[in-house]
């Protein structure tokens, strides 16, 4: 049987799913670095639910990383009712045959929005993993256009290489980072987060090493980054994100030891303050002046994932 690990090495095959009619609207990313405001203004929050549709969306918390999940839905059914949310469900999974069941699906189905806790990202791919809600979060945001949020461990399973864990090494060393499979909405990119206050530096460079042809992504907290797919991607929060381009680099990582520090020559880093915006449209980055290698870069983030079911 497939694991999740080797089909990090395999490429995803395209699904269709039967019956299922055009997108309604083109869908979004909210993919935060953890530690969000869920008390005050909750500007990202805020933002999440004005993507969703406002007040009157359909928002459902998935809570699965978590391992107090009735806790962690406590907190977001309070911050999304303070927003004005009319219609916010909780998505409870305890198990596998909860993730294969009809009324999660439903949820997820019905949904505008999504919002993916904290906690343990693996805990979270072990519960839905090829299961029929795996399969509706994609038909959810590829065919119906819902927006896809989530913080901290609900933030790196948005790739498809999903960090799964690793400690923050100061310097880059070889195999410090262990990789997963995600839910591959971002399919270019390796997302990090709590990146800054974290100092995760070194950690996303280690894996990055093992993975030129892959973006890696570092969010701080209380950041988010926006993904508009095919249009355009957005800082927004406090802090900001960390882009790292491996791809062309040399390295010794092939012919390194496990915990050997890595040489990496000729990375292309671009630091994304928040409050910027990046086009991927031709026209609007020659008009704005923007790097080709930042082009690159925006280009393979708002390039969707394939679609599995």
């Amino acid at each position: 049987m497939l694991t999740r690990r080797t089909l990090l090495c395999a490429g995803p095959a395209l699904v269709a799913t039967p019956g299922i009619a055009q997108t309604r609207r083109i869908g979004r990313l909210v993919i935060v670095g953890g530690a969000e405001d869920r008390v005050h203004d909750k500007p990202i929050l805020r933002r999440f639910v004005e993507l969703c549709g406002g007040p009157t969306s359909r928002i459902r918390v998935l809570t699965a990383a978590s391992a107090e999940p009735e806790n962690a839905w406590a907190t977001y059914q309070t911050a999304f009712g303070e927003l004005g949310v009319q219609d916010c469900a909780h998505l409870a999974i305890a198990d596998r045959a909860a993730a294969d069941s009809e009324a999660v699906v439903g949820r997820v189905l019905e949904a505008d929005g999504i919002f993916i806790s904290g906690g343990d990202q693996r805990r979270l791919m072990d519960l839905i993993w090829e299961t029929e809600t795996f399969k509706a979060l994609h038909t959810a945001f590829h065919l119906r256009g819902c927006c896809m949020g989530g913080t901290s461990a609900g933030a790196a399973v948005m790739s498809r290489h999903m960090l799964a864990q690793g400690e923050a090494t100061r310097l880059p060393e070889k195999d410090t980072g262990v990789m997963d499979i995600g839910l591959g909405f971002v399919a270019r990119a390796i997302i990090d987060q709590h990146f800054s206050e974290r100092g995760r530096l070194g950690r996303l460079l280690s894996v990055l090493a093992e993975r030129p042809q892959m973006l890696g992504v570092g969010i701080d907290e209380d950041t988010a980054l926006v993904i508009e797919r095919g249009s355009a991607i957005e800082v927004i929060g406090r802090g900001a994100v960390t882009v790292v381009d491996g791809r062309g680099m040399q390295s010794n990582a092939q012919l390194a030891d496990e915990r050997e520090r890595l040489e990496m020559l000729g990375l292309r880093l671009h630091l994304l303050p928040a409050g910027h915006r990046y086009s991927a449209n031709p026209v609007v980055q020659r008009a704005t002046g923007m790097p080709p290698a930042l082009r690159e870069a925006v280009s393979m983030l708002v390039e969707p994932g394939p679609i599995r079911g």
